[in-house]
């Protein structure tokens, strides 16, 4: 390493030798740690401090770079609530990882709240997943300071109660946004350095409804199918590489975060009129959904466990089924015949026998537009 015209060998004999540089004779002095270049003899003694100095600077960067090279970089997207939060507090206690916990300007004030603070091993960074340019920043900057993301967790996402008729476009869009495209975006931001390591992982939080859909849940179904597709697809094209893709597939979990989904105005004005067509629909699942997330037994805590395991696996699976309901409703679909698995499901839905009776109530216009 070179400082000007100082400090050129880490290691040589004590001697003095003249030497000619731009024309101008200098005298260089090669002792056991150093070879510096000095005009003359009276700046030696500070020329010795500060390339000594220079170097102790250089050693310890160094020497920091290093063991931040030996940490696994982890990059968790909605790190300020529920699942995000919980994997994130257990992340922390490991100091084998460097976490870049990210989340909504908004909701950065969690961190706090939850006693997560930036630290040697930590950077916490305002990401919404729907902002471009900030995804690219984001990126950018761990690439470039930290050397890529060794462990992509792609946890945020969104839910929006409707059923089709009662849906609109920005609902649709913004949970194929939040829930398909963000993760995909982000995943092909992290992979051209993955690929240059040869390995990497990535971990998508996927959900029982990406595989079997459910009423009044479609653009969510929908977003969750979408995800699902597309990271089966990635598991093929990294595998060269061994970068591992894996599915996080919950099914009812106990949580809080059912209390989220969000309803338009449409959906509520049904949930509260009797006489509405889809009321039925949305009271029974509606209640079924709260039901199940209060008996379930599956917490956070335990997904975010079963998630650091992913992390520590050597060979992790595509799909990892979280709860029983998730891996019993995948192995039905997979071994019903079609015709009975609809049948069945269709049977079982809540209150399913008052379903559009609603219609009788509507007026009918005989008028033909």
């Amino acid at each position: 390493m070179l400082w000007g015209n100082q400090l050129m060998y880490l290691h040589g004999t004590e001697d003095n030798i003249l030497c000619k540089k731009n024309g101008i004779k200098t005298k260089r002095v090669i002792n056991d740690k150093h070879l510096f270049n000095f005009k003359n003899d009276s700046d030696r003694q500070n020329g010795l401090s500060s390339s000594i100095l220079n170097a102790k600077n250089y050693w310890s960067k160094l020497l920091k770079n290093q063991n931040l090279n030996c940490k696994q970089v982890i990059f968790v997207t909605g790190a300020s609530a529920g699942l995000g939060l919980s994997l994130a507090k257990k992340l922390i206690k490991d100091d084998n990882f460097f976490l870049v916990l990210t989340a909504k300007k908004t909701s950065q004030i969690r961190f706090a709240d939850e006693l997560v603070f930036e630290n040697e091993n930590i950077w916490l960074r305002d990401l919404d997943v729907t902002n471009h340019q900030q995804i690219t920043e984001v990126i950018d900057e761990v690439n470039e300071k930290l050397g890529g993301v060794d462990v992509l967790i792609n946890n945020a996402g969104v839910a929006d109660r409707a059923v089709v008729e009662e849906s609109s476009d920005i609902c649709r869009q913004k949970q194929l946004n939040v829930n398909y495209l963000a993760p995909f975006e982000i995943i092909s931001r992290v992979l051209s350095l993955m690929r240059k390591k040869r390995r990497g992982k990535i971990i998508n939080i996927s959900s029982v409804g990406g595989f079997m859909a459910m009423p009044t849940m479609s653009a969510y179904s929908a977003s969750k199918f979408a995800l699902e597709g597309a990271t089966e697809s990635l598991w093929y094209e990294v595998r060269p590489w061994d970068i591992y893709v894996t599915l996080i597939v919950p099914g009812f979990i106990n949580s809080l975060g059912f209390k989220h989904t969000t309803e338009n105005e449409k959906c509520q004005t049904s949930i509260l009129n009797c006489k509405e067509a889809y009321h039925e629909h949305y009271i029974g699942m509606k209640d079924l959904i709260t039901q199940q997330m209060g008996k379930a037994s599956t917490s956070n805590d335990i997904i975010s466990t079963k998630i650091i395991n992913i992390i520590r696996s050597s060979h992790p699976p595509l799909r990892v089924f979280i709860t029983f309901d998730a891996w019993f409703f995948y192995l039905l679909r997979k071994i019903c015949p079609t015709k009975f698995y609809f049948f069945l499901m269709y049977n079982f839905l809540p209150n399913v026998k008052k379903w559009g009776l609603q219609k009788f109530l509507e007026p009918i216009s005989t008028k033909r537009l």
